[in-house]
């Protein structure tokens, strides 16, 4: 997922109750792998083809365009599918995703191969081998469930099934692949085979992946950031750190913290706007705009029982944005983001509860500019 995702997601808000669902890259894989297929073994390509999911949802796929190889009982057909994501912002969003099947010798087995647009695995961590398309396990098999379903559940399944994405390599730009060390297109992606509009699902998803990576690959120093800023910010504290050591978290703070407990890296870095890492402080696990707010007369009791001004308290009680608290702060010559570096930090351990996890917290105004920070806990302190 990318920066742009999240932006649309805030644009968006909670308006998903109300959106309209769409289908993922694998479920378009597979209803075009079936259509191919039953060109292969019925002379006719399906148009519509359905396909069956694993949660028993049966959609219906138009295809785009067909192919064929020469002859009555063409060796190879290949079938187009426009993908429809629903309302979700999907990068893949109207991409043509395309499935050539080609009939192997008995004995041959079902093969997956990467097309145009494709990415291959580069690194350990994925669920999928390196050096592997980067298909993931469930396309395999809803692909390989919707192949059966021409041939039956039992039949020899002797063919090499190529997925392509037109413009899949520039598409993948804009994703987490690079970081997870996916190259030269996207992957097939999809654990149900429909799209929840703003799933936040998916994005966890991406982060624990991230964090699969980094451990597998021996980083012991992961970094996550709300946003592009903060990002780009903690790049200038840490310039030489590897590209797969930053995670996407995004507003996801209690997504990553949980899945460090159970799968701990030795070092984590934290930074935000004061604003998110705030309502992080203040035990908030999704710091997105529509699903947590800051508490300002907690802010005001924070301020008090940290000697703050007595004015830059009686002031939080009564404001609308932190901004405007953290401006009044720097005009005080109090450091407030030192403050909710600490507190951040705290709950954040909190949430890890006893991993081996040492957290650093950094807070970053919307500039890129650092108004505090939370160092690591020094050992046998």
């Amino acid at each position: 997922m990318s920066s742009n995702r999240q932006k649309q997601m805030e644009e968006r808000g909670n308006a998903s109750s109300a959106l309209r669902s769409g289908w993922t890259t694998g479920a378009c894989a597979a209803a075009a792998a079936k259509s191919a297929f039953t060109r292969l073994r019925h002379g006719e390509f399906s148009d519509p083809v359905s396909i069956c999911l694993p949660r028993g949802d049966e959609p219906f796929f138009p295809l785009c365009s067909e192919l064929a190889g020469e002859g009555e009982s063409p060796l190879w057909a290949e079938a187009t599918i426009v993908k429809d994501a629903g309302d979700d912002p999907d990068v893949t969003h109207g991409a043509h995703v395309s499935a050539r099947v080609d009939l192997l010798p008995a004995g041959s087995g079902l093969q997956f191969c990467a097309g145009e647009g494709v990415g291959r695995v580069t690194r350990p961590g994925l669920p999928i081998p390196v050096g592997e398309p980067a298909i993931n396990p469930m396309p395999r098999k809803i692909i390989e469930q919707a192949l059966r379903d021409v041939i039956g559940p039992d039949a020899p399944l002797d063919v090499k099934v190529t997925i392509s994405i037109a413009g899949g390599a520039a598409l993948a730009l804009k994703t987490m692949n690079p970081r997870l060390g996916i190259v030269g297109g996207l992957s097939v992606l999809g654990t149900t085979g429909v799209v929840r509009p703003f799933s936040c699902a998916s994005w966890i998803a991406s982060i624990h992946r991230g964090v699969d990576v980094a451990r597998a690959s021996g980083i012991q120093h992961v970094l996550a950031a709300t946003g592009a800023t903060s990002e780009d910010a903690l790049r200038q504290v840490y310039p030489d750190m590897a590209e797969h050591a930053y995670l996407d978290m995004g507003d996801f703070a209690g997504g990553l913290l949980k899945y460090l407990r159970a799968h701990p890296v030795p070092r984590l870095t934290l930074a935000g706007g004061p604003a998110k890492l705030l309502k992080l402080a203040q035990g908030a696990m999704d710091l997105h705009s529509a699903r947590s707010q800051v508490d300002f007369k907690a802010l005001s009791n924070f301020l008090t029982q940290r000697s703050a001004p007595a004015e830059l308290a009686a002031q939080a009680a009564q404001a609308n944005t932190v901004k405007q608290i953290s401006d009044q702060a720097v005009e005080l010559g109090y450091n407030l983001g030192d403050e909710i570096a600490e507190s951040a930090k705290e709950a954040s351990q909190k949430i890890l509860r006893g991993a081996p996890v040492q957290v650093e917290v950094f807070v970053f105004d919307r500039q890129g500019k650092q108004l505090g920070s939370a160092p690591c806990r020094k050992e046998g302190v």
